[in-house]
């Protein structure tokens, strides 16, 4: 009659032959088998700061090496993360000057005239190249102070 030691206590108990052949009876109890298996830790959500437990195995998955409670709570982060540049689809944000200053918080003033009205406010590249998107480089100006910071030699 096969006895063995318990992998987590240490108590001697019997294991079937058959069992002890399946590579099962490692532990002498549930009690026991479940502590074995939780070999995870206790993370927090990392968009809204929920406690949630993590398995070692699951821990490893995580290529983002962030953890969340729910699909929700990471399709959050994912849209807020993979955006401009980052996004898979990206070609060069060519049309996208609006959104990338409405995104970064930055008031809509023209900063010419110091017209309000968004309906007639567009996005002037300072240095005048289109493909250059950074924050730094564009500026709100309306309409009108946009044609003629183009067109007229005094203006700009």
């Amino acid at each position: 009659m096969p006895k063995i030691p318990c992998k987590i206590c240490n108590q001697i108990f019997y294991v079937k032959p058959s069992h002890q052949k399946h590579g099962w009876g490692k532990y002498c109890s549930i009690n026991c088998r479940s502590r074995a298996q939780f070999n995870g830790k206790k993370m927090e959500c990392h968009t809204c700061g929920k406690q949630i437990y993590r398995s070692l195995s699951r821990q490893k998955k995580a290529r983002s090496g962030m953890y969340f409670c729910s699909k929700s709570c990471q399709t959050k982060w994912r849209n807020g993360y993979f955006i401009g540049d980052k996004h898979p689809n990206w070609t060069s944000g060519i049309s996208v000057y609006r959104d990338i200053l409405k995104r970064d918080g930055v008031t809509a003033i023209c900063k010419e005239c110091g017209l309000t009205d968004e309906r007639v406010l567009s996005v002037h590249h300072l240095d005048h190249d289109r493909l250059n998107n950074n924050v730094s480089n564009l500026v709100w100006v309306c309409l009108n102070c946009h044609f003629l910071i183009h067109h007229n030699k005094n203006a700009g």
